[in-house]
């Protein structure tokens, strides 16, 4: 009688229990942004254990310099397009076009900047504008023409590598324009401005998402968009917005790009940037199926990408084998994030654990 009451007993009592661990733990381990954190941490201990300076940061040429710096640098342009993309796949929807847009981005800047280098803010200008009439295509290919999402934006995809290369000609533009280059480049009190210029996209995000009642319609229309629209929501309008907004992150994104690199590339600039992005969204948590996102997750998801590629390299990996590296340590914290992975793996353990008790 007592054998076939433990189980019950045990399944009745805390999840902790169950487990074997502190309910507190338990309760840490089902946050949404725990096992991407430790995924981070996990990638910083393989650096510190390669190389034992890697997150020593030192002041060189009047700015912060160091390994940390240089991955929040490298990171910036994707921390920026995630968060676009987060909120476009929050609504149900796939942007794959960002990779082309920052390449138009690009292009745009360089081709205002090479008529004339003093045209620092309107090589800006036309950037972003770029982006927004590409987001805006977007949107108005899905939310009112009713196209997939994945097939609209696949059309920009295609068709914006070849407006980038009609911007530069097929060639690679230099771009020497100092002010111009100062944003992707620069530094601004001690920090890379491409980092400050991060920061400022996820804080001006987030306002817009919690500190407003967009948040709450695109939780709505990712939840259930005919309820949504039964309940007087304009899903087109907010669908559209999201679409337009994601394609001003990738114009951004493309200043940093092109600016970093002092060129722009119709060709290789943004390539499979998209694919990146897609994967930082998921890391973080955000649902493709719509509805539940995080935008800490989003750029918690980015830096684990970046880091994972300084990793790769640092630790020697060949070129040639970095991707498949790097697919398969996605893999395996998507795995891990997965609540039916976790619920798999902790009925073995408890299963194995009972067996153990039987023998002893």
């Amino acid at each position: 009688m007592n054998a076939r009451q433990t189980p019950g007993s045990t399944s009745g009592s805390t999840s902790g229990s169950t487990s074997g661990m502190p309910a507190w733990l338990a309760l840490v381990l089902k946050h949404p942004l725990v096992w991407p954190a430790l995924t981070l941490v996990a990638l910083f201990a393989v650096d510190v254990a390669h190389r034992a300076n890697f997150l020593s940061i030192t002041l060189l040429g009047g700015h912060l310099f160091g390994a940390p710096v240089d991955i929040l640098m490298r990171a910036a342009p994707l921390v920026v397009v995630s968060l676009g993309m987060t909120l476009v796949i929050a609504t149900r929807g796939i942007d794959i076009s960002v990779g082309a847009v920052v390449a138009i981005a690009g292009a745009a800047a360089a081709t205002v900047l090479a008529d004339d280098p003093a045209r620092v803010g309107a090589a800006f200008g036309a950037a972003l504008a770029v982006g927004l009439l590409a987001g805006m295509w977007n949107g108005l290919l899905v939310a009112f023409v009713g196209m997939q999402p994945i097939i609209a934006t696949l059309i920009l995809m295609v068709a914006g590598r070849g407006v980038a290369q009609l911007l530069t000609g097929g060639q690679i533009i230099p771009i020497g324009a100092q002010g111009y280059l100062y944003a992707g480049g620069g530094y601004f009190a001690l920090v890379p401005c491409a980092v400050w210029i991060a920061i400022a996209v996820t804080v001006l995000t987030v306002l817009i998402v919690n500190r407003t009642a967009l948040g709450l319609f695109i939780r709505s229309i990712g939840v259930n968009p005919v309820a949504a629209r039964l309940a007087g929501l304009s899903s087109q309008a907010v669908v559209f917005g999201t679409y337009a907004f994601c394609g001003v992150t990738a114009a951004i994104a493309g200043i940093l790009i092109s600016s970093n690199v002092r060129s722009a590339d119709g060709n290789n600039a943004g390539l499979l940037l998209e694919l990146d992005a897609i994967l930082a969204v998921t890391l973080g948590g955000t649902s493709l199926s719509g509805g539940r996102f995080s935008l800490a997750g989003t750029v918690l998801g980015a830096l684990i990408i970046q880091t994972l590629t300084y990793t790769t390299y640092s630790i020697g990996v060949p070129p040639e084998a970095t991707l498949v590296v790097k697919a398969v340590v996605v893999l395996g914290v998507c795995v891990i994030q997965s609540p039916a992975a976790r619920a798999f793996a902790a009925r073995q353990i408890r299963r194995i654990a009972l067996a153990r008790r039987a023998r002893a």
